[in-house]
């Protein structure tokens, strides 16, 4: 028989651990970890496409059209993974960047650069399972430089650490619907326990994503005019991390002190 206060502390950890799972689940599945906010284009007044300004401050300091269409098309081109040339995508096209997808802000009419105001439409490209175990080089896309490893780590680490996070709160959830079955509470210490482990990854999956964009930011500086910011996607696997460690906390203490209650009962009816 399990008491009210530990039947309530169950129930709260419970739904805790759903909406960590399903911040989590929302933050990997999208590409807001990070975005960059560009100036636009201007063209000059003969229509060439160039943009005024020298990139000192006057004009937007954003290349030319020219330049943009061609990041563009290599961005989606689809061919082999590029860190230096994704990264200038990124930061001129007002680019978001996720732990599985990289994105683009680019606009649909060929001759954009010429129209007033042109419809603009994200487009998005996949990090293969191959990518993501791609080794990272101090210097960004020059593969005969010297390997980066605390960012080839980073990287690694960022997206195989959330995942780590999700099958440890799901073996935690079986283990908790089998201590159900049984009617044993005890075993819902490992539940907790496996939720507290899961927190340590999601901080440590929301750590080196950070620290992993700084460091190539220190490597690969941002554009004049171009600044970067995290996004709702960051945020909330942050949210998720506290959630994870408050249900595994609430699951701990209810299962221990059931347990202790049970001993002192069981004790109090033999003697």
């Amino acid at each position: 028989m399990v008491d009210n206060r530990f039947a309530t502390a169950l129930v709260i950890g419970s739904v805790l651990s759903l909406l960590s799972s399903v911040y989590l689940s929302v933050a990997v599945g999208t590409d807001a970890w990070y975005e960059y906010r560009s100036p636009p284009a201007f063209p000059s007044t003969d229509g060439t496409g160039v943009a005024n300004g020298n990139g000192n401050g006057n004009g937007n300091g954003n290349g030319n059209a020219s330049e943009l269409r061609t990041l563009r098309d290599d961005f989606l081109g689809g061919g082999e993974f590029d860190e230096k040339m994704d990264s200038d995508a990124l930061y001129r096209l007002n680019g978001t960047l996720g732990l599985w997808r990289r994105c683009i802000v680019v606009p649909t009419d060929q001759h954009w650069y010429r129209a007033p105001d042109p419809k603009l439409v994200t487009e998005c490209v996949s990090f293969s399972l191959q990518n993501q175990f791609t080794p990272r080089y101090r210097e960004p896309g020059n593969h005969n430089s010297e390997e980066d490893i605390l960012r080839t780590y980073l990287w690694r680490c960022q997206f195989l650490l959330p995942l780590v996070s999700l099958c440890l709160v799901l073996l935690g959830a079986v283990i908790g619907l089998c201590a159900c079955a049984c009617h044993n509470l005890y075993p819902t210490v490992a539940t907790g326990a496996l939720h507290l482990l899961a927190a340590v990854c999601t901080l440590g999956s929301v750590c080196c994503f950070v620290l992993g964009v700084w460091r190539l930011q220190d490597l690969s500086p941002l554009p004049h005019g171009v600044g970067g910011a995290v996004g709702w996607s960051l945020c909330l696997a942050a949210v998720s991390c506290p959630l994870q460690a408050m249900a595994g906390a609430l699951l701990v203490w209810a299962a221990r002190t059931n347990r202790k209650e049970y001993c002192r009962m069981r004790a109090y009816r033999v003697a």
